[in-house]
């Protein structure tokens, strides 16, 4: 028997009733019920400032810390990215930022890209508009692989997201799941390949 595989999932977006937040609750229950060893993490819970080098010049933040462990304990990710004025939200480049700025005085995290390098990532959005998010999509996954990731091709933008969910936060349409589901098993797939390597 191999292990389940560790995946992480999060959303760039700490609104009580964002879209993203949502499609990442409905991502972290097909991936478990897909075998998966899910850590499903809301950014709201980690307290994480601007970054400001002067700031970082007196420490890192220990939930950056907290995350950079986090993040590289997991092999594969899927991110919910929302879409800000046509591109991926400021919490989510701040989030990414911290995490891949090097720790000088400490030998564990002296690497920036350390919690980045090797991981699939997968990635999603949802939107009220017709495009579902594709544009932040479109800024994020080249960060991504200058952040030394693996990102799966295979993606999915939720459009007209308003309606797509129930009042449980449910995905109503059987079409909108089965994408979510695809884009969960090319980065399960593509994450056992690399482990086995």
């Amino acid at each position: 028997m191999t292990a389940p595989q560790k995946l992480l999932i999060f959303a760039g977006s700490t609104r009580q009733n964002s879209f993203n937040r949502k499609l990442a609750h409905v991502t972290a229950a097909l991936a478990r019920a897909s075998g998966a060893e899910v850590t499903h993490i809301e950014l709201a819970d980690f307290d994480i400032p601007m970054y400001n080098a002067d700031l970082e010049a007196k420490g890192t933040p220990p939930d950056v810390m907290k995350l950079k462990q986090l993040m590289y304990e997991h092999p594969a990710w899927i991110i919910c990215s929302p879409e800000y004025n046509g591109s991926y939200t400021a919490l989510l480049k701040n989030t990414i930022d911290w995490v891949s700025s090097p720790v000088k005085s400490d030998p564990a995290w002296h690497e920036g890209f350390k919690s980045f390098t090797g991981k699939v990532v997968g990635v999603l959005s949802a939107s009220p508009g017709a495009l579902g998010g594709l544009r932040s999509q479109s800024h994020l996954v080249p960060l991504l692989l200058n952040a030394q990731c693996w990102v799966a091709p295979k993606a999915f933008a939720l459009g007209r997201a308003g309606s797509a969910f129930d009042a449980d936060g449910k995905l109503l349409d059987e079409a909108h799941l089965k994408n979510v589901q695809a884009v969960i098993d090319q980065v399960l797939f593509a994450s056992a390949r690399l482990a086995a390597h």
